[in-house]
Order: C-alpha cells, then sequence, then structure tokens
C-alpha cells in the first residue's frame, strides 16, 4: 500500500507544475498589478479593439485570452475594476440626491409654502453632491492603465 501511494505522488508531482508565466504591470519600474493564467483581464489591443475574458494559456511571450492568442507587446492598455461597486453605490447616491430635491418639494406643497422657499441653500448643496459624486462614481467604475511613459509591460516566463 505504501508502495502504490509513493507511486501515485511521484506521478502526480512530475504532471504538476509549480510555476506559470507572468505578466506583470509596472509604473515607473513599481509592480501595480500582475496577471497569471486563470485570471480576467480586460485589454486594448495596438488595433484599437477591447478584449475581455479569461487569461487561458501563457507561454513563448504569447497571452491566450479565452484561447485566442495575443503577443504582449500588441497590448496598448488595461482596464482594471474598481474595489467597490461603485455604478451601484453611484445610482444610489444619485437616487439619494433626487430624493432630497423630491423631499424639499413635497414638503413645500403640504406645508402650502411658495415655491420659492421650498428649498434652501443646504438642499441644493446637498442634493448637488450626491448627484453629482454618484455620476462621477457610475462614470469612473473602471480604472484605464495607458501604457507608455508611465507603465509598462513585462513579460517573465517561469514555466516551461
Amino acid at each position: 500500500m505504501k508502495k502504490l501511494f509513493l507511486f501515485f505522488l511521484f506521478i502526480t508531482a512530475m504532471r504538476t507544475r509549480a510555476q506559470t508565466n507572468l505578466l506583470v504591470l509596472e509604473k515607473n519600474g513599481n509592480n501595480v498589478t500582475t496577471y497569471s493564467t486563470g485570471m480576467n483581464i480586460r485589454m486594448e489591443t495596438i488595433y484599437h479593439q477591447w478584449f475581455d475574458g479569461a487569461i487561458t494559456a501563457m507561454r513563448n511571450d504569447s497571452i491566450f485570452v479565452d484561447g485566442f492568442p495575443f503577443h504582449y507587446k500588441e497590448i496598448e492598455a488595461l482596464r482594471k475594476e474598481r474595489k467597490i461597486h461603485s455604478k451601484t453605490t453611484g445610482a444610489l447616491l444619485m437616487i439619494a440626491g433626487g430624493g432630497v430635491l423630491l423631499l424639499g418639494a413635497v414638503n413645500g406643497l403640504y406645508r402650502g409654502d411658495k415655491t420659492s422657499t421650498w428649498f434652501t441653500a443646504t438642499s441644493y448643496i446637498t442634493a448637488g453632491a450626491l448627484l453629482g459624486g454618484g455620476y462621477l462614481l457610475t462614470k469612473g467604475h473602471y480604472r484605464e492603465y495607458r501604457l507608455g511613459k508611465k507603465y509598462t509591460l513585462q513579460y517573465i516566463p517561469l514555466g516551461k
């Protein structure tokens, strides 16, 4: 039984790989993010086409995104999603900003005030900040890294 177990471990160790190739995005020589096989990537090629998918393989300076090969020097820009759910949060902030304005109007109608007194400077500032912040969050839900002066892409072959 021990011999069979050792044989199984020996065969398993021969078939597995400990390391795969890496694609490293650097800013002024410092590591920003690292991509390896199995990770999702969103990239723009030098042909101005955006591709989004999982990295299925990396070999011979090529990155295979969902089975389509790209040389790593064909990548012009990378996009990375932000950690927070900015689209949902931004939409909720814009709804809250609209709610502040709606609540001021409903309260003014209910009390029978003149329309010029429904809103104060504070309610305009609050609603504007919520609407503006929500809009910025919905539009800035990813970070884009353009390769060139600041950002560089390094291919590091570790595996076979």
